[in-house]
């Protein structure tokens, strides 16, 4: 058998950050055999210069929005941003397409060997088809009113059926400002032992809109016709007023999480506790300050022992689609450690997307994608 040796400036295992001396040992296809001192790992070893690590996990992407590439301004606010999205969707075809095919490209030459990916349509199907990126695809379902939630949920289960011949599919609900009651019940009903996500509490006023029926997002309900708030005033927040409908034992990805404060994470792991639930907390910090400029309270959600992984957001809302750029990001803005955000971008986010057989650590007969980063997090790279 031939083997493949590499020493870098700091080796990580997807656990913890090893010392200096030690040397990853795979055979030719990537299938990790051990990791050893160097004084045992004999002649051709690979020297280099950054961090080794477990190919990295991009929780939630919207790779189907890639053609919206510095369309829309930073700092807007999630609303008008929201509002950008809807109008300017008017793209050929073929841009739309090529734009997926480079953003899939992109992130593969950068180290990342799983995508958590939010797709309304099925444009993405053709290049994740052929792609060599693990992908969970999740179906966004979107429906304002519970007249029309068996009509919506048909429509996108046609597109998962497109979708899941070659990878897994779930539906799942956009966010709390998108989705009717019965269509939330609907998701759950369909959605038992599955995987499912939806973007929690990016703004103040998705929590505006839930306790009073007011605010910036009726800006958004008027593109589409809809002159006042859709949905029951409950006095509580998003969070609050949406889980409670979640109780078929899912994996629940909460994306973003910018405005959630420490009671509504005591009270949401209190939730899923005791309701058989798994919450996993996806932090976006680059789209968070590409939009709101601010990042999520990353100290909160550490001092509760929540669940970590990260995510890139997509090209409307990111300067790049890079997991490493995230983890510089959560370094320059927040509290965590380099080794919490390595554990962040591969282990935790393997076992939350179910793949941490094969994916997220070094551990032998495993496969995971190796990965160089520069020292500063600024640059990844595909080593094998």
């Amino acid at each position: 058998m031939q083997y493949r040796k590499f020493k870098a400036d700091q080796l990580f295992d997807g656990y913890r950050l090893r010392t200096d001396d030690e040397v990853l040992i795979t055979d030719e296809s990537g299938t990790v055999q051990d990791i050893v001192h160097i004084t045992d790992a004999g002649e051709g070893v690979q020297l280099l210069e950054g961090v080794l690590s477990p190919g990295l996990i991009n929780a939630h992407c919207h790779l189907e929005l890639s053609h919206l590439k510095h369309v829309i301004p930073p700092h807007t606010g999630l609303v008008d941003f929201l509002c950008s999205v809807v109008t300017k969707r008017g793209f050929a075809k073929e841009v739309i397409d090529a734009a997926i095919e480079a953003a899939e490209e992109e992130m593969f030459s950068n180290g990342i060997v799983a995508v958590g990916d939010i797709g309304n349509t099925a444009d993405t199907a053709a290049v994740k088809n052929r792609s060599r990126i693990r992908w969970q695809n999740f179906v966004e379902v979107l429906g304002f009113y519970d007249t029309k939630a068996e009509e919506n949920m048909k429509q996108y289960e046609a597109v998962a059926h497109i979708l899941q011949t070659a990878h897994r599919t779930s539906l799942v609900p956009h966010a709390p400002y998108s989705i009717s009651t019965k269509t939330f019940q609907l998701i759950n009903d369909a959605t038992q032992g599955q995987i499912i996500s939806i973007h929690n509490q990016e703004t103040a006023a998705e929590d505006e809109l839930y306790k009073t029926g007011t605010g910036d997002f009726l800006k958004l309900f008027r593109i589409f016709g809809i002159e006042s708030s859709p949905f029951s005033v409950t006095g509580k927040s998003s969070i609050r007023s949406y889980l409670p409908f979640f109780n078929n034992s899912q994996t629940i990805l909460l994306v973003h999480n910018t405005f959630m404060p420490e009671e509504d994470i005591i009270w949401a792991n209190d939730y899923a506790a005791n309701n058989g639930l798994q919450l996993v907390y996806c932090l976006c910090p680059n789209a968070n300050l590409y939009i709101e400029n601010k990042t999520p309270p990353v100290h909160l959600f550490q001092q509760h022992h929540c669940t970590l992984v990260l995510g890139t957001d997509s090209y409307s809302s990111n300067w790049q689609l890079s997991i490493a750029k995230e983890m510089q990001a959560l370094l320059q803005h927040t509290t965590a450690t380099t080794e919490q955000v390595l554990q962040m971008a591969t282990i935790n986010a393997a076992k939350a997307l179910q793949w941490e057989n094969n994916l997220g650590s070094f551990e032998k007969s495993k496969q995971p994608g190796i990965v160089l980063l520069a020292n500063d997090f600024s640059s990844s790279k595909r080593i094998l």
